[in-house]
């Protein structure tokens, strides 16, 4: 094994790998052994997310790492991209879930649910770091029971008017911008779940922190709350629809974390 890494690899797992999937683990391996592992003590300490790292992430491709390089992403494959969360988790799970966040419940469904406008305009300034995102989905009453969501989006004659709040969000505070899920029919129709894309200067968003973690503590987390927000017609995402959609990237998510938790043991 590279790096300051020592553990013994009693199955041989490396010959599994490419040789690019083991060239990605060992340049992020090296970087967080470089970059983050100097600065991340103090910020679990002080409970504030580090933004020192986020340059050096997005110069190595880290955010949305598995999405097309049309769109300024590595376009590498999932093994790789599991790599990376290994890594990055190795070193602070609140890093890893920064980086999860951006790429995996931010980017994605930007990506698959988004429309070519839309993709064009958030990807490659989320991949370059220039734009941090967040994505509210769970809220204060309904934890991760998404169907029982409250936030909803009204649709007027210019556009969409959305209220409620969302809780525990990682990178709420930080975020330039938030993907939103919303219900725009009555609140026990579970098939009018849709996402929106929310800037955060838009009128009636605000972000607060939440104090007195625990754990994760180097990590951003976050009430989102929206006070009669009023959106373009574009700030939907137009093949966002019903519960399946933000389970969709949630699945997306989990994968990285299931990398991430062998990154944890290996630290």
């Amino acid at each position: 094994m590279s790096g300051s890494y020592t553990g013994v690899d009693f199955y041989n797992l490396d010959s599994l790998l490419s040789e690019e999937e083991r060239a990605v683990r060992d340049t992020v391996r090296a970087w967080v052994d470089d970059a983050l592992m100097p600065v991340i003590g103090d910020a679990y300490i002080a409970g504030k997310f580090p933004k020192q790292p986020i340059p050096g992430m997005a110069e190595l491709g880290l955010f949305g790492a598995n999405l097309p390089e049309e769109y300024g992403c590595a376009g590498l494959n999932n093994v790789a991209y599991g790599l990376i969360m290994q890594e990055l988790e190795r070193g602070d799970s609140g890093i890893s879930s920064f980086a999860s966040v951006q790429g995996a419940l931010v980017m994605y469904p930007i990506y698959a649910f988004g429309s070519d406008e839309q993709k064009k305009r958030w990807l490659p300034s989320l991949a370059a770091g220039t734009d941090i995102g967040c994505f509210g989905l769970t809220e204060p009453d309904y934890g991760s029971n998404p169907g029982g969501m409250i936030t909803t989006a009204k649709e007027t004659k210019d556009g969409w008017v959305l209220n409620g709040a969302k809780m525990w969000i990682t990178n709420g505070s930080q975020a330039t911008v938030a993907v939103v899920w919303a219900k725009t029919g009555a609140l026990d129709d579970t098939k009018s779940i849709r996402g929106f894309i929310v800037p955060k200067d838009a009128k009636g968003f605000s972000a607060r922190d939440q104090k007195g973690k625990l754990s994760l503590r180097a990590s951003d987390t976050s009430e989102l709350i929206f006070e009669d927000v009023h959106l373009p017609k574009d700030a939907l995402l137009p093949k966002s629809g019903r519960i399946k959609s933000p389970l969709m990237y949630l699945t997306q998510a989990r994968y990285g974390i299931a990398w991430g938790a062998i990154g944890a043991a290996m630290a």
